[in-house]
């Protein structure tokens, strides 16, 4: 059995094409999609501004550590572009940075 790992992955990428019904939707939520929500999380949380130029998503990818963090980003990206998909919204320039939480070290304040 193969061991699993935890990575945090953060998806980056630029609108493009929207429609002006599609900018309005966005501009009705941006409320919703501020830094201040972003949390990473296996459903994806997306963050963008008013000026509607980029956008992020912040994903929990469990999966082999054999597969290492090119397979983290693959499997964010796709998850990515499957909800803009969804939502009929225009995108590119998708790239992507993953932390493995499994080998990530900590330093602790001595005292």
């Amino acid at each position: 059995m193969a061991t699993q790992h935890t990575y945090r992955v953060i998806v980056r990428g630029k609108w493009d094409g929207l429609t002006a019904e599609s900018r309005a939707k966005l501009l009705a939520e941006v409320d919703d999609h501020g830094l201040a929500r972003m949390r990473f999380t296996p459903e994806g949380s997306l963050a963008y501004d008013t000026a509607l130029h980029s956008f992020s998503y912040r994903y929990v990818i469990v999966s082999d550590a054999a597969d290492g963090e090119e397979m983290a980003t693959a499997l964010a990206e796709d998850k990515a572009e499957s909800a803009l998909r969804a939502a009929g919204l225009g995108y590119r320039a998708l790239r992507s940075t993953a932390t493995d939480m499994d080998t990530m070290k900590i330093n602790r304040k001595s005292r």
